[in-house]
């Protein structure tokens, strides 16, 4: 050959050396990016699975709050509380009937017995034993 050409053919390989040498390193790196790829493309899936699990799950009860119970909207509720709270000790629906200066009628002691039960059901008041009423201690 041509004491000419033979530079320029060495010229040629080394360049076609270095691209090839280039080329090895972005399929190497493209290798990387294509595994880096499907672990992001996976991952977004697993996302996308979880998400709509979680769409598919009923709403979640509300915590339940202590709401202050509402006291019936009668005069005689209020002084039966008022009385217990002036008078040390349970008391049975007879004796706050003596406390309200109401009469000792069956009658009379039955409602005031009703109207303590009621109280108990809602929390306000306590039945410390069968008949026997006391305030609830917070």
């Amino acid at each position: 050959m041509d004491a000419q050409v033979n530079p320029l053919l060495e010229r040629i390989d080394a360049h076609e050396r270095e691209l090839v040498g280039d080329a090895e390193q972005i399929r190497a790196q493209m290798d990387e990016l294509t595994a880096r790829l499907r672990e992001l493309d996976e991952e977004s899936g697993n996302l996308a699975v979880t998400r709509k699990t979680f769409l598919a799950l009923p709403p979640a009860a509300p915590e339940p709050t202590e709401e202050p119970p509402v006291l019936p909207n009668h005069p005689a509720y209020q002084q039966i509380l008022n009385a217990l709270a002036e008078t040390p000790g349970p008391k049975r629906a007879r004796d706050l009937c003596q406390v309200l200066d109401l009469p000792l009628t069956p009658k009379t002691i039955e409602s005031t017995r009703h109207k303590l039960k009621r109280l108990v059901r809602l929390g306000v008041l306590t039945e410390t034993e069968p008949g026997l009423f006391a305030q609830r201690r917070p």
